[in-house]
């Protein structure tokens, strides 16, 4: 892989540094000027994903562009133009179809930010087929769950995730990343032997824009994890909320450190910065506050999306309190921007403080994408704590009970008004697992207040579920797999709140007859929901209780543990 350009030229995105008037924009929304925008000429009805992110680029004249910028955890630097992407996806494009692979159907990775993940998810797109992310730090349960619903024909994954699939294999074709003895010690295909073998072109399979091309799974786990199957509908959105609420611009050195196995980091750090012709940086490292200073330093980011939770990290570790004192090393951010929970003052002041710029909230979910958004490129107020402003091309209203639309200033369900967002693309999980309309409403199951100048306001969730980190993590299905536990009897989790990661979990176990509770049966059960959900779903503090508070029909009050926890 060559070292490529790291300026594009964009011909149809407007970088101008003079934010358009929100009001103005939101209400004179229309369509087909935005698929023009992203599109110029090539405007058609029907669509390959690869073509929109990768393919028009170099059919434009921008093969030498730079798309990927990698670093490994080593500190070694690849670059990938968007022509290699063109020719490396070709090759597993045809490996694929080689295996049978045919639109509509799933290929999965479970791969760290490499250049090979990024490979393999537009090859994916280029045969019409649909991506699914496996995130790395899944067990073995919800791996098993999110294949066998979405019947996932091709798997490829590395050498450190290989024996997460056990039998898995039987099933699924699998492809590792990695040395040739490791692949021949699992009997898999090897990624490199097998793909550089294939023809270097393929025709991209045209779709109609009701086709998905992005399998998700809501961030609930085992048994509460929904399927959403994307639709390329959705790329006008995409486009929507990377040009208009993270100001994406052609000069801009961008990273988004979320994990491309999640939405927001699937959605915009692989895709939207791609269909905009604009370089994405991944660093292959895990979270270290240190190595975030250096990453952004070395490559002169820009601009910057991240959580909150990796924000209070970079607070509290304090090495950003001299950043930039030296000339020779200061940090280069236009602006940032934040999802996942809702940013505090203190976060806000911070983050202008110390990293130089301004912090933009953002809201959305797996369904949804981002669809309320403090927008850089388009001036309104936005005041800290709010969710920002509809994302243009959508409507949004705050209903009661009844699915009545409330007025400014009261507390209600946060509702998508589906005939009257354009933008709006979803319609329903994938194997009808929970009814998300109700008449012209797809109802969220957020709670929120909506305010006079047009900012909503988080309030909090219909239901228990956790956030921890920016993850959404489902109480019961940390109940349930506790109760694995050869000595549990009962369990509960709730969320504490939490300085850095807005709240860790906390599991209450009742133990059976007999058993006494101890740091090593607590270890046990930390160790056991880490490996059978993931890292972010264990509870970090396990307390053991003689009994759970309960309704009289058996039903845990987990709000009653919250108290208690918060108190």
């Amino acid at each position: 892989m060559n070292t490529a350009s790291q300026t594009p030229t964009l011909s149809h995105t407007d970088a101008s540094t003079t934010p358009k008037n929100y009001t103005d924009y939101y209400n004179n929304f229309d369509m087909d000027t935005l698929l023009s925008e992203i599109f110029g000429e090539h405007v058609d009805d029907r669509l390959n994903a690869y073509m929109a992110c990768c393919g028009r680029h170099v059919r434009d004249g921008r093969a030498d562009n730079a798309a990927l910028v990698h670093e490994d955890t080593a500190g070694n630097v690849t670059r990938m133009s968007f022509g290699e992407l063109d020719k490396a996806s070709a090759q597993v494009a045809n490996l694929l179809q080689s295996y049978g692979v045919k639109a509509g159907d799933k290929v999965a990775t479970m791969l760290p930010r490499t250049p090979e993940l990024l490979t393999v998810v537009l090859a994916t797109w280029r045969i019409g087929a649909v991506y699914q992310p496996l995130f790395t730090a899944f067990g073995y349960d919800s791996i098993k769950y999110r294949m066998d619903k979405a019947d996932t024909k091709v798997v490829f994954t590395n050498v450190e995730n290989r024996s997460k699939f056990d039998d898995l294999a039987v099933q699924t074709k699998m492809v590792l990343v990695g040395s040739t003895e490791d692949a021949q010690t699992w009997g898999d295909d090897h990624y490199r032997q097998s793909m550089e073998s294939q023809a270097q072109t393929i025709e991209p399979v045209m779709l109609d824009t009701d086709a998905p091309f992005l399998q998700m799974f809501t961030s609930g786990t085992v048994g509460k994890s929904k399927g959403v199957s994307v639709p390329l509908s959705a790329l006008p959105a995409f486009y929507l909320y990377m040009r208009y609420a993270i100001d994406l611009r052609a000069d801009d050195q961008y990273w988004n450190m979320a994990d491309p196995g999640w939405a927001y980091g699937l959605y915009y750090a692989i895709t939207g910065p791609l269909l905009l012709g604009i370089t994405t940086y991944f660093n292959e490292a895990g979270f270290d506050a240190t190595n975030t200073r250096d990453f952004m330093m070395r490559h002169q980011i820009t601009n910057l999306a991240s959580s909150p939770t990796a924000f209070r990290m970079m607070k509290s570790s304090g090495v950003f309190d001299n950043v930039n004192e030296d000339n020779n090393a200061k940090l280069a951010l236009r602006c940032a921007n934040s999802a996942g929970e809702t940013l505090n003052t203190e976060v806000v002041n911070w983050v202008e403080t110390y990293l130089g710029c301004q912090v933009k909230d953002h809201y959305g979910q797996t369904e949804t994408g981002m669809t309320c958004c403090a927008h850089h490129a388009l001036k309104h107020e936005s005041p800290v704590g709010s969710m920002g402003m509809a994302l243009p091309g959508h409507t949004l209203v705050v209903l009661d009970d009844n699915m009545k639309v409330l007025p400014d200033g009261e507390q209600g369900q946060l509702a998508v008004v589906v005939s009257q967002s354009p933008a709006f693309y979803f319609r329903g999980y994938s194997w009808n697992e929970k009814q998300a309309f109700v008449d012209d409403y797809y109802l969220t199951g957020d709670v929120v207040e909506r305010h006079s100048d047009g900012s909503y306001w988080f309030s909090g969730r219909d239901d228990d579920i956790i956030i921890t980190a920016g993850y959404r993590v489902g109480p019961t299905d940390v109940e349930n797999t506790v109760l694995e536990h050869d000595a549990v009897a009962e369990s509960a989790a709730v969320g504490v709140p939490d300085e850095v990661r807005g709240h860790t979990i906390k599991s209450y176990v009742v133990l059976k007859e007999g058993v006494e509770g101890s740091e090593q049966i607590a270890k046990e059960i930390q160790e056991l929901v880490r490996k059978r959900l993931s890292t972010h779903a264990y509870p970090r503090e396990v307390e053991f209780v003689t009994e759970l508070p309960k309704t009289p029909s058996g039903k845990i009050q987990r709000f009653l543990l919250r108290s208690l926890s918060a108190a």
